[in-house]
């Protein structure tokens, strides 16, 4: 298929060169005015001020998928296994990390993947199926302090991705990264259930993965693209807006920063690489960002 979609004229530009084996998990937190971000396979936390250029990370004991932050600035981490309550500023400056619930210890292959809080301030996540046979064993799940974990209901997956939420929460954007499209369904967040799911676009190549989502203030869903070197936004009809060419061949999530919200943070991931393809693109792991001149919509900090 031709690809007659506008490229957008801003070039993106290195952000944090961190070179994270497998950068996942970005998040902006208004509160502290920097990005967090997570590298799975080596099990850490990051964090980038960019009004500083300070940056810091911490280790984790397990690998986390996705994060959330209250409005108390502690953090919910989704780790393979469980969700955990992370302070940040305490008074020796250690970080403790407290235990919240099991993640489907019923099924040894998954881990916790990709998620972010719905505008009720939930966190919604998926787990994915590791093992090599791919069977759809992963699920969709509401988080809540009130209720605990629930089940949203919607078909097994196998690597949930580009989980986010219309600016009114009743839409739920989300994928199975092993298939090139992505869905939407209605949603409630006081029930915890879906409605309705529906294809909602279609990447042109069978190669080609959707991963992390951002919604922005105008209802445009851009989405990192796991192969296809490229960020994409597409308008609410499911169309595709404007196409960001990204230098490293696996972006892997978006988020919206900085005082106005339009710069877009990207990060990445070494994984799927060859020697040679990895020679050519040295800062693959890193974050990324451009100046869209389009504002993203703050996510809902986590209700404790």
């Amino acid at each position: 298929m031709t690809d007659t979609a506008p490229r957008h004229p801003h070039i993106p530009t290195l952000l944090v060169d961190s070179r994270c084996t497998h950068g996942e998990g970005a998040l902006w937190s208004p509160r502290r005015q920097c990005l967090f971000w997570v590298d799975i396979s080596e099990r850490r936390l990051w964090q980038y001020h960019p009004a500083t250029d300070a940056r810091r990370q911490w280790a984790l004991p397990d690998r986390p998928g996705c994060l959330a932050e209250g409005a108390d600035g502690q953090l919910l981490l989704a780790l393979a296994g469980s969700l955990q309550r992370m302070d940040l500023d305490t008074a020796n400056g250690e970080p403790t990390l407290h235990w919240l619930a099991d993640v489907q210890p019923e099924v040894a292959s998954t881990r916790s993947n990709d998620g972010r809080t719905d505008r009720a301030g939930n966190l919604v996540f998926g787990t994915m199926n590791e093992d090599p046979a791919q069977a759809p064993l992963g699920r969709f799940y509401q988080y809540s302090a009130r209720h605990g974990l629930r089940d949203l209901g919607l078909p097994g997956v196998v690597i949930p991705n580009a989980i986010c939420f219309s600016a009114d929460g009743g839409t739920l954007y989300y994928c199975d990264s092993v298939r090139p499209e992505l869905w939407c369904c209605d949603y409630d967040a006081d029930s915890a259930r879906c409605r309705h799911p529906r294809r909602f676009a279609s990447l042109e190549s069978p190669h080609w993965e959707p991963d992390g989502a951002i919604i922005d203030a105008e209802g445009g869903l851009w989405n990192a693209q796991w192969r296809a070197s490229r960020v994409v936004r597409y308008g609410a009809d499911g169309r595709i807006d404007r196409i960001l060419p990204m230098p490293v061949k696996n972006p892997t999530c978006v988020a919206f920063g900085g005082p106005d919200l339009t710069r877009l943070m990207v990060t990445s991931s070494r994984l799927d690489y060859g020697p040679d393809e990895l020679a050519a693109a040295p800062h693959a792991g890193s974050v990324f960002a451009v100046d869209t001149g389009i504002a993203g919509l703050p996510d809902t900090p986590f209700r404790w």
